[in-house]
């Protein structure tokens, strides 16, 4: 490709390049990055930040979660701003596309917010306090373990199985909390048991 480029138009490319540099030389490069930080902290006046682990998967990434509404005056606090945790190892600050949009979730007027229970024969959900869902599956877990629990093999042998249930543990619980379910889950006998942390 040939180009003709005549001395004025040279001269007047590279002195708008020489100044462009030149102005990034001085410090003003960065004026974009510092009018974002000035504006940052008045975007979240009197909000209540609340360090916190996105749900979604287990590499466990560190959220910040701003809320407007004192909870000591009686105001219902809404959750206004879900970032990612910038002091957080795991992903400094960074999330992905499912963790920037937990704003979304948590307003999504779909979302389940209450334990619901289908009574038998029922063809809808009912909301149920947390009492009577806890006592319900405490109830139907005892009930299956009571019919179901292997405490010997055919050749005699102690093996205290319970293989009917099992048990999907939670996806962003840190280590420890996934070694402490995992104790809770084998002592109970079963061993259809998993999580994301692969205990």
């Amino acid at each position: 490709m040939n180009m003709e480029l005549s001395r004025r138009q040279f001269l007047r490319t590279a002195g708008a390049g020489i100044a462009g540099t030149s102005l990034g030389a001085f410090g003003f490069g960065g004026v974009e990055e510092a009018l974002a930080d000035a504006i940052r902290p008045f975007r979240l006046t009197n909000t209540t930040e609340v360090r916190n682990t996105c749900t979604y998967c287990s590499v466990a990434c560190g959220i910040l979660i701003f809320s407007k509404g004192d909870l000591k005056k009686g105001e219902k606090a809404e959750i206004t701003h879900i970032e990612g945790d910038v002091d957080h190892p795991t992903n400094r600050g960074t999330l992905c596309p499912k963790g920037a949009a937990l704003l979304d979730i948590v307003h999504s007027k779909t979302r389940l917010q209450y334990p619901m229970m289908r009574k038998a024969g029922s063809d809808k959900f009912e909301r149920v306090s947390w009492d009577v869902a806890l006592d319900r599956v405490a109830r139907v877990l005892k009930d299956d373990r009571d019919k179901n629990f292997i405490a010997k093999n055919n050749d005699g042998v102690t093996v205290n199985r319970w293989v009917t249930t099992g048990f999907l543990a939670a996806s962003a619980t840190t280590n420890e909390a996934a070694w402490c379910t995992y104790k809770v889950v084998r002592s109970a006998g079963m061993l259809v048991f998993d999580n994301q942390a692969r205990v």
